[in-house]
């Protein structure tokens, strides 16, 4: 079974229910507790005095800096969302680990955004290095993959889009929402990876709620694409897309073939004036909640609740 873990001010924690143990460890860094798992174990198995976990203030369980590499339109009801049609190609892209946040922090807003959107995500948190070149087979994954957290890939619609620019318009401070457990996984968890349920509400509306199944690449080979050209370390964390069901969604064809027609200045106006009609995109005074286990419950990483709040 998996084993949850809390990262707070004061250390490490292993959860058990709606309470906590301290871990008995030195590791500051999530690459080092994960080499430290005889002391979640031995915390997981202690009768010690128990904490509320309610009482605790979780800190992101991926602490940076670190690679934050992510993969885009990697889920079918995500590509129907965005337009896509036939084989897509996969394509990563990184974002600054100074974006990574703690999964009860507030998502800031920039005063130039406009169009603020949300992406839940299975992360995956290396646990092993991963040199490039490095095939990465299904009975493999236990042997680089340490554990999963719930993450929010939170895109600033209007930069991405008009500057085509992935990663600045992901990569600001408090774009990457992570948390709030660290669940350490044990080799014959990778089984039940396919059952994981990832759901995102808005202010108590489901927005997102899809499995894995419905994931295009598959971790073993995302990691076998991505080893191509990337080496990755404990402690690193691969974000593996998002389902359908964002707030940006592609306009009908038709639209968007007379928009190719038009100089970018024009289509991007046009396009943004009728986004401005959207009510899904995110702005001060939202709650967003994600999370993401499996139906029995043998792995569940928690649930993220992120208000939102402007810039100063």
């Amino acid at each position: 079974m998996s084993t949850n873990v809390l990262r707070t001010a004061d250390g490490w924690w292993v959860v058990r229910g709606d309470r906590a143990l301290p871990v008995d460890t030195k590791a500051v860094t999530t690459a080092e507790l994960i080499v430290d798992r005889a002391a979640v174990r031995e915390a997981a198995r202690s009768a010690d005095t128990s904490t509320p976990v309610a009482d605790l203030v979780p800190l992101s369980p991926v602490t940076t800096p670190c690679r934050v590499v992510a993969q885009m339109v990697n889920y079918r009801s995500h590509a129907r969302d965005s337009g896509f049609s036939g084989d897509i190609p996969p394509t990563f892209f990184r974002k600054a680990s100074g974006s990574v946040s703690g999964p009860c922090d507030a998502v800031v807003r920039p005063s130039h955004v406009k169009f603020l959107d949300y992406e839940i995500e299975l992360g995956l948190v290396m646990g092993a290095p991963l040199p490039v070149g490095t095939v990465v087979e299904e009975r493999d994954l236990p042997s680089y993959v340490a554990g999963l957290v719930i993450t929010n890939d939170v895109s600033a619609r209007d930069v991405q889009l008009t500057k085509t620019q992935f990663y600045e318009s992901k990569s600001y401070p408090t774009f990457t929402p992570t948390g709030p457990c660290l669940s350490l996984l044990e080799p014959e968890d990778f089984a039940h990876l396919p059952d994981l349920r990832l759901r995102l509400s808005v202010n108590g509306e489901l927005r997102q709620d899809r499995t894995l199944a419905d994931m295009i690449v598959r971790p073993a080979q995302a990691l076998t694409l991505l080893a191509r050209f990337q080496r990755l370390d404990p402690g690193d964390l691969l974000l593996t897309g998002t389902p359908g069901g964002t707030a940006l969604k592609a306009p009908p064809k038709p639209v968007e073939k007379i928009g190719a027609l038009l100089p970018p200045a024009v289509k991007w106006r046009a396009f943004f004036k009728a986004q401005a009609k959207n009510p899904h995109y995110l702005s001060q005074g939202d709650v967003v909640t994600a999370a993401i286990a499996t139906p029995d419950g043998r792995i569940d990483l928690g649930e993220q609740r992120t208000p939102v709040t402007d810039a100063p």
